[in-house]
């Protein structure tokens, strides 16, 4: 496995880094998948204050028990939107540590940069806070990831000369969402290492259609396009994936076995052009699963309604959509004609998805005889 340069911090971190937010429910399981992935190379473990419904870094700090813990770089980050005074810092920071069972945290990134979080870091001075905990050892690598347009990532990161990295949503659909490529390159030429996040868009890019699967053609399976596709940036520090499966963790391994800078060729971008003409015949809703959206009032099962819709384009197929919306959504929550428009959902969503407008359309659509 070729190691990768985070930014000018000198790690080399490996191509893959493992998100511990799409988990299964046995812990044993994920014990191996986790310390199979570290045995194998990978050093890079990535989770958050949110993640499982807050269970992510207590999990995460009893998987890497048994001396895992000092194979690995680890990362989590700083829920800004629950932060009401500068004291809060502090105390979930100290809360975070003990999770996960660490005296310090490699890579600390403030989480979910937006417009909103970006006023309340300037408002609580969270980066003088991050600095004060760097300089108390309590965190090493100071980031933060974000979702929003490319003039505010350009400004978070010309705000503080001191970053050593960031996370980006990235993959070959979005590569002008948010920061994209653009944001990407003017971050590695400022120094910072660039971490991935949804190259799969949560998934979606998984299970593909059937006219993009063959437009990808034999070879390669879909998973594996998507992250050649980004290991050939040299801009790319690592790739995150939210692996669930033993059989996940085994594949994208020897996937970053056989990645390198530069690896794709001429008729590998032109394969990469046909699929994202074939996606755009699709009319889907850009939604990856984070589940953030639960904090729901009405406990609407947004990400599945969403996952239901979206069948219906993706494999052309009704009948199975309204299936999947009428029998397998109610099991994790309300339907969407339950939405009051509170938009609570959208003040968090990394998508800026207009949850509450499509909550209608989504009704009215699945109403229809």
């Amino acid at each position: 496995m070729v190691y990768r340069d985070l930014g000018n911090t000198g790690v080399r971190l490996s191509p893959l880094g493992f998100g511990m937010m799409r988990l299964p429910s046995d812990e044993k399981v994920v014990t191996k998948m986790v310390r199979d992935a570290i045995d194998a190379g990978v050093n890079y473990i990535d989770t958050a204050y949110p993640y499982l419904e807050g269970k992510s870094e207590s999990l995460t700090g009893r998987v890497l028990s048994d001396g895992y813990r000092d194979k690995v770089y680890l990362a989590t980050k700083c829920p800004v939107w629950l932060i009401e005074k500068p004291e809060d810092f502090d105390r979930i920071l100290n809360e975070q540590l003990r999770k996960l069972k660490t005296e310090q945290i490699d890579c600390y990134l403030l989480h979910s940069l937006n417009k909103s979080n970006w006023e309340k870091v300037k408002k609580y001075g969270l980066i003088d806070k991050m600095k004060e905990a760097r300089d108390a050892g309590k965190i090493c690598y100071i980031g933060f990831s974000f979702h929003d347009t490319y003039d505010l990532f350009k400004e978070i990161v010309d705000a503080f000369d001191e970053w050593d990295f960031c996370q980006i949503q990235l993959n070959y659909l979005d590569t002008e969402h948010q920061a994209g490529i653009k944001g990407m390159k003017y971050a590695a030429e400022k120094g910072l290492g660039v971490i991935i996040m949804e190259p799969l868009r949560g998934g979606h890019l998984a299970k593909v259609p059937l006219n993009v699967k063959e437009a990808f053609g034999n070879g390669k399976s879909p998973v594996e396009w998507s992250l050649d596709f980004l290991w050939n940036m040299p801009e790319v520090s690592t790739v995150l994936s939210g692996m669930s499966t033993q059989e996940q963790v085994e594949q994208n391994v020897a996937y970053a076995e056989r990645s390198a800078v530069g690896m794709f060729t001429e008729e590998d971008d032109k394969v990469i052009e046909k699929v994202q003409q074939e996606f755009k015949k699709f009319s889907t809703v850009a939604c990856t699963g984070c589940s953030y959206c639960n904090i729901c009032p009405k406990k609407i099962a947004i990400p599945q309604t969403f996952a239901a819709y979206n069948t219906a384009f993706l494999k052309n197929n009704y009948a199975q959509a309204k299936e999947q919306y009428t029998d397998w959504v109610p099991r994790f929550g309300a339907l969407p004609s339950e939405c009051i428009g509170c938009r609570k959902c959208e003040e968090i969503c990394p998508q800026n998805i207009e949850i509450s407008k499509l909550m209608k359309t989504v009704y009215a659509f699945f109403k229809r005889e």
